[in-house]
C-alpha cells in the first residue's frame, strides 16, 4: 500500500484526527469484479487498538474466500468490508490500553476477519495480533508471512509436537503455507518429504525437503512409509490416504483446506485440526526464525493498492 502520512495527523494528545485513506472494499459478496478503490475515512481506534500505517500486505486464499462469500457460515463479515489480513507497517496511534507497543514501532501481524482489513492506507488493529518486525527485515517480506507462517507453525509446532529426529511429509510443499512448513521442520531438524509438481521439485529441495514426491505421476503412499507426523493442507482423498503413511502412534495435523472424511481407518494414529494462533507469542518466533536466517519468505510478485 502507498504511504500518505498527510492523510493523518496525530494531535499531541495522541488523538487521532479524521482524515480520508484509499482502500479495496466490497460493498457485498462477488468475484473480482466485487472490488473497489475506495476513499474512506481511517478507522476508529478501540482501546487495545493500534493504528497502523500499512507498508505492505499480502494477499492469501482466505481473501478470495471471504470476498466469494464461503466463510459465511463461520464469520459474519461487515458490509461494506475492506479486504486483507496480513499486515507490515508502522504503529502511528494507538488506544489507552495498549502498553506493549509504541508509536514508530515497525510491526506485523494478521487482521481479523470481522473487522475492517489491511488492504487500505491504515488499518486499526488489536494490539495483540501484532509483534515487532525485525529490524533488517523488509515490509514486504513480512507481510507474505503472518497467515502462511503461522499455520505452518500450528501444524508442525502447536499441535503437531514436530520433534528433531522425526520425519514429517508435508502436503503441497511449493504453496503458500508448505514453503515456510518445509523451512521451519528442517530448523527443528526433521527429515523433510513433501508432495509437489515435477516443475516445483528443484524449489522445494533448495528449501531443505529431503525426499520430493511428484504428485501427478507418483502415490506418495507408496513412496515413504512410517512417518511420525503428516501435515495434511489438502483435505479430502489426500487426507484419507495420509493414513497408510503413518506408523503406529503416528500424528496427523490438518488444515481445512478441503473436505477431511468422517472415515477414521485407524484408531493407533492422533488426527488433529491444526487451529491457528493468531497473537504475540507465535508472532514473535516466527520473527526471530526470519530474523536468524530459518525461515526465507518467499514473494512471487509485489503489485501497488
Amino acid at each position: 500500500a502507498p504511504r500518505r502520512r498527510d492523510r493523518v495527523r496525530l494531535a499531541h494528545a495522541g488523538t487521532r484526527v479524521s482524515r480520508g485513506m484509499k482502500a479495496l472494499r466490497i460493498d457485498g459478496y462477488g468475484g473480482s469484479e466485487a472490488l473497489e478503490i475506495v476513499e474512506v475515512t481511517c478507522p476508529a481506534l478501540g482501546s487495545s487498538d493500534v493504528l497502523v500505517e500499512v507498508h505492505a500486505a499480502s494477499v492469501n486464499p482466505i481473501d478470495w474466500k471471504i470476498r466469494e462469500g464461503y466463510m459465511k457460515s463461520f464469520v459474519e463479515i461487515p458490509m461494506p468490508h475492506i479486504m486483507g489480513r496480513d499486515v507490515s507497517g508502522v504503529v502511528v496511534d494507538k488506544g489507552g490500553d495498549v502498553k506493549i507497543l509504541s508509536v514508530g514501532d515497525a510491526v506485523f501481524g494478521s487482521a481479523t476477519a470481522d473487522r475492517d482489513g489491511t488492504h487500505a492506507e491504515y488499518v486499526a488493529i488489536n494490539s495483540t495480533l501484532l509483534a515487532i518486525k525485525p529490524d533488517r527485515i523488509d515490509h514486504v517480506d513480512m507481510a507474505s508471512l503472518p497467515i502462511a507462517a503461522l499455520s505452518a507453525y500450528a501444524g508442525l509446532v502447536t499441535h503437531g509436537n514436530l520433534a528433531e529426529g522425526e520425519k514429517v511429509l508435508i502436503h503441497a510443499g511449493a504453496g503458500g503455507v508448505g514453503v515456510i512448513a518445509i523451512q521451519l521442520a528442517k530448523q527443528i531438524g526433521a527429515t523433510v518429504a513433501t508432495t509437489a509438481s515435477e516443475s516445483n521439485a528443484g524449489y522445494v529441495r533448495e528449501l531443505g525437503a529431503d525426499i520430493v514426491i511428484d504428485y501427478r505421476s507418483t502415490d506418495f503412499t507408496k513412496a515413504v512409509s512410517n512417518y511420525d507426523l503428516v501435515f495434511d493442507t489438502l483435505g479430502g482423498d489426500v487426507h484419507l490416504a495420509s493414513y497408510a503413511v503413518l506408523a503406529p502412534s503416528g500424528r496427523m495435523t490438518y488444515l481445512n483446506a478441503g473436505p477431511i472424511p468422517d472415515e477414521v481407518p485407524r484408531d493407533d494414529v492422533t488426527v488433529v485440526n491444526a487451529l491457528v494462533n493468531y497473537d504475540t507469542e507465535p508472532l514473535a518466533r516466527i520473527a526471530e526464525l526470519v530474523a536468524g536466517g530459518a525461515i526465507k519468505p518467499q514473494v512471487s510478485a509485489v503489485v501497488p493498492l
